[in-house]
């Protein structure tokens, strides 16, 4: 999904879905992921730890409509509708909505949801690891032409270990090039 391509129905909710707390996964704000998604973050974040000594958490994750609608509705009142469309997804567009997207931040680090995440040990070993667990980094550096939205090296989204491991053997960035689908810099 993209700016192009909102949920159906837009109010969509996963009957899947699993509280990261309940499977051990440090969660600051106690989100959600569908199931699939969550148990991947959790052996995920078991790797970091046990490969890096990193202990990571999940910032976000699933978001309905309602909350998506607040969030967004802030981003533009606060900067405008221009600049928030870079920054957040509207209602109905949000891959948090599906419940496999997860905004990550390693704790000790700071940089929790900036761009400097990436410049940490957790942010550099999420980008050379996640795709060993389903995970992409959605919203990479130098692609807002093709994904609306500027760098985001917190936010990973789940497509499961195959698409994952052939967008990594391909030198694919952003999932809408491996898709095949046209760029989605706007509404």
């Amino acid at each position: 999904m993209n700016k192009q391509t909102p949920l159906v129905p837009a109010d969509y909710a996963p009957a899947d879905l699993v509280a990261m707390s309940e499977i051990g996964v440090p969660s600051a704000n106690g989100h959600s992921l569908r199931s699939e998604a969550a148990t991947a973050v959790q052996t995920m974040f078991a790797a970091a730890s046990a490969e890096a000594g990193l202990t990571l958490d999940m910032t976000s994750g699933y978001r309905d409509y309602g909350l998506q609608t607040e969030l967004y509705t802030g981003y533009v009142a606060d900067l405008g509708q221009e600049a928030a469309d870079l920054t957040s997804a509207r209602p109905g567009y949000s891959e948090h909505q599906t419940g496999l997207a997860a905004d990550i931040s390693s704790q000790g680090e700071g940089c929790v949801l900036e761009q400097c995440f990436s410049t940490t040990a957790g942010g550099q070993w999420l980008a050379a690891n996640a795709h060993r667990f389903g995970f992409i980094l959605r919203f990479p550096d130098g692609a807002t032409a093709t994904t609306g939205y500027e760098f985001e090296p917190w936010h990973y989204r789940y497509v499961g270990t195959e698409t994952s491991a052939a967008m990594q053997a391909a030198g694919t960035t952003t999932y809408e090039e491996f898709l095949g689908a046209p760029a989605a810099p706007g509404y």
